[in-house]
């Protein structure tokens, strides 16, 4: 696995960013860029279970490793969501299960700096530097203007 590191800078408080990365209606459209239809269920509190889910209701199964308001999130991937079943234990999922996703927000010049780095497989390598900053995008757009 290979660490990626994605940042941007968003003119708004690092609070109002905040909500947006994790606010229910704001997540679900950020993170349309990666699945229509993405979903989190959870309450981001740190140690709950996190269902990462897309219109088929198919996705990811992780944890929240930390959560430190306006400012730290961290995610742990433990496995794969499919027909329903939750799967930690194939192959597939062994490659990758225990990486992390790691959101860092920072007040740089009056600005929120936000920095996103995490774990990543080779197979998706070219996927998420594609797809990420158009997410990262998406993000600035809501915070600045709403």
């Amino acid at each position: 696995m290979e660490k990626q590191v994605f940042k941007i800078a968003v003119n708004a408080p690092r609070e109002k960013v905040w909500n947006i990365l994790w606010n229910d209606a704001s997540y679900r459209d950020w993170t349309s860029v990666f699945s229509e239809g993405s979903r989190a269920e959870t309450d981001w509190k740190k140690g709950s279970k996190v269902l990462f889910l897309d219109h088929k209701n198919e996705g990811m199964v992780s944890t929240i490793a930390e959560n430190i308001p306006n400012e730290y999130m961290s995610i742990k991937h433990l496995g794969f969501v499919k027909n329903g079943v939750e799967d930690m234990e194939s192959p597939g999922v062994k490659e990758w299960a225990g990486s992390h996703e790691n959101y860092t927000l920072k007040t740089v010049d009056g600005q929120t700096e936000l920095t996103v780095d995490m774990d990543i497989t080779e197979q998706y390598k070219d996927y998420f530097q594609q797809t990420f900053p158009k997410a990262l995008d998406r993000v600035k757009t809501l915070a600045e203007n709403n």
